[in-house]
């Protein structure tokens, strides 16, 4: 059964999910994040750290996994709200986890500090990723730590 929210925060705090096919997908998702970061209620450096580790996990998903999605999540917890970021792609999977989350690995052309410049941005972070079976990185910030 499906729930429908019928308060204006209860839709406003729905979970909203963005297709990574093109490069202004991308732009798309940077500006759902930065919404989502306003509406949650974060200051300005952790709205800055949310969308930076939005920006660099769909790019992942969209360079090294073809596309993908990214779900906007919105938890709650005793004294804070929070954010959490599902991304994920059908891609070839990560053959060496432990090497990607290591400042400087890529397999592209970037900077390679994407997934593990994710990780330190977030408060909490997952990868689930199986060889041919595609990735899914989960990321949350919380406004009270």
């Amino acid at each position: 059964m499906t729930t429908v929210p019928t308060s204006a925060e209860e839709r406003a705090s729905a979970p909203a999910a963005h297709v990574v096919r093109t490069e202004e997908d991308l732009l798309t998702v940077r500006h759902a994040v930065r919404a989502a970061t306003v509406e949650v209620g974060f200051g300005l450096v952790d709205q800055t750290r949310v969308v930076t580790a939005a920006s660099e996990l769909a790019r992942n998903a969209y360079v090294h996994g073809g596309g993908g999605t990214v779900t906007i999540e919105y938890p709650r917890r005793p004294g804070g709200r929070g954010l959490r970021l599902v991304v994920k792609d059908d891609g070839p999977g990560i053959a060496d986890l432990d090497a990607a989350l290591t400042d400087g690995f890529t397999t592209g052309s970037g900077l390679g500090h994407g997934l593990g410049g994710a990780r330190r941005l977030m408060d909490e972070f997952t990868v689930q990723t199986t060889p041919g079976g595609g990735t899914v990185v989960t990321v949350t910030r919380w406004t009270a730590r």
